[in-house]
């Protein structure tokens, strides 16, 4: 071979290694987000949310795909789904983290919070805070806390005092809190997915269930539930997460703008959670199929009491610490 076609080739080489460079660099950074829900409900709303803000401010360098109604994943899946790389954001309950931290158990503590108020100032605050990284070494890293709202108890029949459950079977998300708490007022608790409540409940397989207004509505459980107990339990929220190992190769300046386009997305999904709880609970009360049951302070009381045990039960796994910054939020 002569020294001139040598030196061509060498030359196309080089060129072609470069145009593959600068292709790699062009290339935009994929964020794929599973959740569960519909695109209509404040966690689908918010997702959206953030695709168009990083649309806005990072087009050509980050790409947001979003798949709802757990077209790629579920709950159960997506975090394991999130370490091998195949999802780069979810935002599952914070009750589906039992297998990589015992401290976000707190949120499934019955009565711990007084609102959404206390559970926002919790969130915000010091320890709230402390907790997003609390997966950390398990490779996983939360970015902020998305709110569904508090949870009201719906049965077969009227619940105004500790002792109308007695031996009724409720289902529960997979929840060892959630599970003591119905076993603290000799109710059967039952772990089964989400997608099934409706037809448990419609073929009376159980007798109630706990959930927020929000999902009660569009999950259509007032329908086949004549008895809502505004009881305010406890709350269900989300971790909206990502992978350790994801997010530290970020390049600091796409970071920086990735995360205050998410902060500024859940900001927004947490007022359209506000605004649905509001207005879901009086559709409810409009379609007269099923009845809300108010509860006085006296009766209230009856369901604390008998309910808080569950605190002390779990204390040793979550932490004594942050039950007591909890108790201070209210």
């Amino acid at each position: 071979m002569s020294k001139s076609m040598r030196l061509m080739i060498t030359l196309l080489v080089t060129l072609a290694l470069v145009a593959s460079a600068t292709l790699a660099m062009a290339r935009p950074i994929v964020i794929k987000f599973s959740h569960v829900v519909a695109e209509n409900t404040p966690k689908g709303q918010m997702a959206n949310k953030f695709k168009e803000l990083v649309d806005e401010r990072l087009a050509g360098k980050v790409e947001v795909e979003v798949f709802p109604n757990s077209q790629l994943f579920g709950d159960n899946k997506v975090l394991e789904a999130m370490l091998l790389g195949d999802v780069q954001l979810a935002a599952p309950s914070l009750s589906k983290f039992n297998k990589y931290t015992k401290s976000l158990q707190i949120f499934d503590l019955p009565f711990l919070f007084k609102d959404m108020a206390a559970v926002e100032k919790f969130q915000q605050g010091e320890v709230g805070q402390k907790m997003l990284m609390s997966m950390k070494k398990k490779g996983l890293i939360g970015l902020g806390y998305l709110h569904n709202g508090m949870k009201q108890l719906s049965a077969s029949s009227a619940l105004r005092i500790p002792a109308d459950a007695k031996h009724k079977k409720f289902r529960i998300m997979s929840s060892d809190v959630l599970a003591a708490q119905f076993e603290a007022i000799d109710a059967m608790p039952l772990k089964k997915p989400f997608s099934e409540v409706f037809t448990l409940l419609q073929t009376k397989a159980i007798d109630g269930q706990e959930n927020t207004w929000s999902n009660i509505y569009s999950k259509k459980f007032y329908e086949v539930q004549p008895y809502i107990t505004e009881s305010n339990h406890g709350v269900l929220d989300y971790l909206v997460i990502t992978s350790a190992e994801f997010w530290m190769d970020l390049p600091e300046d796409i970071k920086v703008e990735v995360k205050k386009a998410l902060d500024e997305a859940i900001t927004f999904g947490n007022s359209v959670s506000a605004q649905k709880a509001i207005n879901d609970r009086q559709k409810i009360i409009d379609s007269k199929r099923s009845k809300i049951v108010e509860l006085t302070d006296a009766e209230r009381q009856q369901w604390v009491e008998a309910m808080k045990p569950v605190w002390k039960q779990f204390e040793g796994e979550i932490g004594k610490e942050y039950i007591d910054a909890a108790i201070q939020s209210n």
